[in-house]
Formats: C-alpha cells, structure tokens, sequence
C-alpha cells in the first residue's frame, strides 16, 4: 500500500508509523496512537508519542477513505499501533465488523498485542475478536529467561508470557512470537538462549520471528552502552546464541529472520529443517575469522538506525 499512503495523506489519513515486515502489502489501519506500556530499554519507537485511543468517528472515517481507493484490492490489513487490542472488546468488534464490510475479500486482519494484556482479556472477549475477524497476533517476547525480562522492564515474566500464549492459541489467533537476538549482552547470551527456547517450547507459536538487537538512540539501553554498563554482544556471540536457541527448540514453528538487523538469513520449519538451519549457522561462523567481506556487512548492520 506504499502508493496508498501517497494518495490518502491529503484526505488527512492517519497511518501507523510501524509494522512488521510480513504485513508490507497490507492496508494499515491506526486505531491507537503510541504505546501504552513504553518502558522497555532497548525500544524508542514511540518515545515522542503520547498513547491514545483513536475515536470510533476518525477509524470510520479512515475505513471509508480506504475503501473509496482499495475496495477490490485490499486482502490483508494490519492494526497499529503497538497493542490495539487493548480498547474495549465492543469497540474493536465494531471496527473488525466495519473493515469486513468495506473490503469484502479480506483473508487476514493482524495487530501488535502485549502478553500481559492478552492475559487481561477474558477468553470469552478473545474468542469474539477472533470470530469477528482478528486473525493474527503479533507479540513481542525479546527473551524467555526471567532475569533478562526484568532488566529490559518487558512488564511480563516467563510464566505470564507462557499464559499469553496459550491462550491466544486457545482462542483460536495465529500466533507470531518476537524473539530479540543479543539482548543479553555478551554476558548473559547463554541464559537468552535457553529460557527463550524453554518458553517458545512450551507456547509452540505459528511463528517464531527473529531481530537483532541493534542500539537505538533514544533507548535507555543505548545509554547504557555508552556509558559502559552493558556489553554489546559480539557478532559471533550472536551467532552462537541463534545457534544454541534453535538447537534447544522442540517446536512446530515456522522460524523467520525477516528484518534487515539480522546478520544471515535463517530460516524454515522447525523440526524438519533445523539441521539444515544449524548448518547455515556454522557455515557463517566458521567464516566470520577469514571472510573480510562478511565482517564489513556485519558492521554495516550494527549502524542501522530507525529499525
């Protein structure tokens, strides 16, 4: 929808300003503004933006200007911004039941969700967003081991994002799990590994999606980077974590390095692909001592800003 955003900004179109990458060609819809939670250290996305429920009026308004462009193009759309679901479940159903009228060929309407607001929810209302059309939920877990959660103020613990899980699947959502590589740091990149893979084996999402933690300015971790008080992990530590968290995954999975902060492309359906996934892992750090070229592409990725 790229030339869409070009077409709707003088309507006054209200896009969000961040969504995964597998939702590319869906149509965005923004029903909230910022984040709710917007602690984590390590993320700056919606540092400068107040939260705020949208009206009704204004997501009507966006819909029917949508549906004015992309009526029998739209089959796909993506709700921002960072935990949507959050509004009352009434309110989103009107929303879910006005998209489906204006685009009738819709196949999937996915959000970003927090774990603990999706434990929040009663299964009941989870269950009726799900009958009225929310298809996939896209959720950040960064790290499964208990320690980490706390240093990067996650705002959930293991058991809680276990229990999110669980019941998303429950009622019925693909589920799409965030998983940040490096976000241990050069000293903690074993425990990352492990209690992530512990977790992701007990919820056993649709997908596991994978990014590397990259310091972005603006977040508390890269002040603490600067400051000396965390280690960023080395490109081989890295490596060697993704290694260990795929061998450790006793999943159904598929597993997905779909971003550019990520080092080397990663990828399959777990458990029948993992051996040739660990291979392309080993092949990249046997030759990450020799290969000039593969060091400067990895330096050029630890410079990316506005992931």
């Amino acid at each position: 929808m790229a030339i869409g955003r070009l077409r709707l900004k003088p309507r006054g179109y209200d896009f969000p300003p961040y969504r995964p990458p597998s939702e590319a060609s869906s149509l965005l819809l923004r029903v909230t503004r910022g984040c709710p939670w917007n602690r984590c250290t390590f993320c700056s996305l919606y540092t400068s933006i107040p939260f705020e429920r949208r009206t009704l009026e204004e997501i009507f308004e966006d819909i029917e200007a949508a549906r004015e462009l992309y009526h029998d193009e739209t089959g796909s759309v993506f709700i921002g911004d960072s935990n949507s679901i959050l509004i009352k479940t009434e309110e989103l159903v009107q929303i879910l039941d006005a998209l489906h009228k204006a685009f009738p060929n819709i196949e999937r309407i996915t959000s970003y969700a927090r774990a603990k607001t999706i434990c929040k929810k009663q299964l009941e209302d989870l269950k009726r967003l799900r009958e009225a059309g929310l298809t996939r939920l896209h959720v950040g877990l960064e790290t499964g081991d208990a320690e980490l959660l706390g240093v990067i103020h996650k705002g959930a613990t293991p058991e809680e994002m276990i229990e999110a899980g669980l019941r998303a699947k429950e009622a019925g959502f693909e589920y799409s799990l965030y998983v940040l590589l490096g976000i241990g740091g050069e000293e903690r990149w074993e425990q990352h590994a492990q209690g992530t893979a512990a977790v992701l084996n007990r919820i056993d999402p649709h997908f596991i999606r994978v990014r590397t933690f990259i310091p972005q300015p603006g977040s508390r971790l890269y002040d603490a980077i600067k400051a000396g008080t965390f280690k960023k992990a080395s490109h081989e530590t890295i490596l060697k974590e993704q290694r260990m968290l795929i061998e450790n995954l006793d999943v159904t999975s598929t597993y997905l390095s779909d971003h550019l902060s990520n080092y080397i492309p990663v990828n399959g359906k777990l458990p029948e692909d993992k051996h040739r996934m660990l291979e392309v892992i080993d092949k990249a750090l046997s030759a990450l001592h020799d290969d000039e070229t593969l060091r400067i592409r990895f330096l050029k990725k630890d410079s990316l800003s506005s992931l």
